[in-house]
């Protein structure tokens, strides 16, 4: 019988809300803080998932790279990128208990975003995210993120984490 209850479902939620939220108002550091100190985040295509293909668009096997992706996100891309706003939308479908507070949860997405110079908006990708979440206290954490787009064609340059 499953221990998942709804505290724990809230949990994983929240870590979701807190992620998609600092995504969206480009927050970094916030972004960053959706994870642990052991975090990974991938965006993949479906295809290269599916095949066990190890090529992403984005691959933040260890702590260190996500605080490189702020880095490069707050510094490097600055003025050097079109920059765009996204809007996620997110459905929790699937929670499974791994043991040790740690549970698998996936949710299906779509991101959607609008040029700063046209304010023209669009869709970017949709898809699932594929997550491990530590829970501790009632506050969740990613241990993994991996979000898998259902296309391998996205119609712009990805500057930022989905």
């Amino acid at each position: 019988m499953s221990n998942i209850t709804p505290s724990i479902i809230h949990s994983i939620e929240a870590i979701n809300r807190d992620y998609i939220c600092a995504l969206d108002k480009l927050d970094m550091p916030a972004w960053l803080g959706c994870f642990s100190q052991q975090g990974t985040y991938t965006f993949i295509s479906e295809e290269n998932d599916r095949r066990g293909f190890p090529i992403a668009f984005m691959l933040d096997d260890c702590y260190e790279r996500l605080q490189d992706r702020v880095t490069q996100v707050l510094e490097i891309q600055d003025d050097s990128t079109e920059h765009y706003t996204t809007r996620h939308f997110t459905q929790l479908t699937s929670v499974k208990e791994l043991g040790d507070n740690r549970y698998q949860a996936h949710f299906n997405y779509s991101v959607y975003y609008t040029q700063k110079d046209t304010n023209l908006s669009n869709l970017l990708c949709v898809g699932r995210y594929e997550d491990i979440v530590s829970i501790k206290n009632e506050k969740g954490i990613f241990e993994q993120r991996k979000a898998v787009t259902d296309t391998n064609v996205i119609p712009r340059y990805i500057a930022y984490p989905i």
